[in-house]
């Protein structure tokens, strides 16, 4: 072998070292790349549907009445601290002024009878403002509930689309799996409302029993 054919072969083996560097390199760039785009494509995802979620609230808060307004946010305040202390300063200068104990103001209810009328009738009217917040509550609850029920029809759907490929792609490629005999069951789409027949059935079950 010639000294120019010997210079030649390590100069080959150099470059080919070098491409498979570079390959190397191009792969774990373009790795990195896109585990960085699927964490900000989550970040985005969340986002939008947090926004989405919070401009859907602030619809139905502007929808609302006046009356059912001004119901929560009486319910709002007389759950708060501030409530009760407003309640407890009341209560004591009352108590004060009629027992005596503040010269410059005459007693007004000496046997506190006013002051259990009051009490009664404020009970009242926040136990009806308190009512009226918890039935909005328990609507948008119910709403919640409706929406999580026709994600969750519709991811089972989908998983059962899912499933059907899955079992095709396997008899196409003559592939056997532990799960094989359970596919046929998996692959059949679940009726609510048998669903929901046998929760209550097993629920009248237990009440009897």
């Amino acid at each position: 072998m010639s000294p120019r054919v010997q210079a030649v072969q390590p100069r080959r083996t150099c470059q080919a070292g070098d491409e498979q560097r570079s390959d190397d390199i191009g792969r774990q760039t373009g790795l990195s790349k896109m585990n960085d785009q699927h964490p900000a494509d989550m970040q985005s995802v969340l986002q939008q549907n947090i926004q989405a979620l919070v401009d859907h609230r602030r619809q139905q808060e502007e929808h609302q009445g006046v009356q059912v307004r001004i119901a929560g946010i009486i319910s709002r305040f007389a759950g708060s601290m501030p409530f009760v202390y407003l309640h407890l300063a009341i209560l004591i200068a009352w108590i004060l002024a009629n027992l005596g104990l503040i010269p410059a103001v005459p007693a007004w209810d000496p046997t506190f009878v006013i002051l259990a009328m009051v009490a009664s009738v404020e009970a009242i009217f926040l136990s009806t403002f308190v009512l009226i917040n918890q039935n909005r509550m328990a609507e948008h609850s119910e709403r919640r509930a409706e929406l999580d029920l026709q994600i969750s029809l519709l991811n089972e759907h989908e998983t059962t689309r899912l499933i059907e490929m899955v079992a095709a792609l396997t008899e196409r490629l003559n592939v056997s799996t532990p799960a094989d005999q359970e596919l046929p069951q998996l692959a059949e789409n679940v009726d609510p409302r048998q669903v929901m027949t046998e929760i209550q059935q097993a629920s009248g079950d237990q009440e009897k029993s």
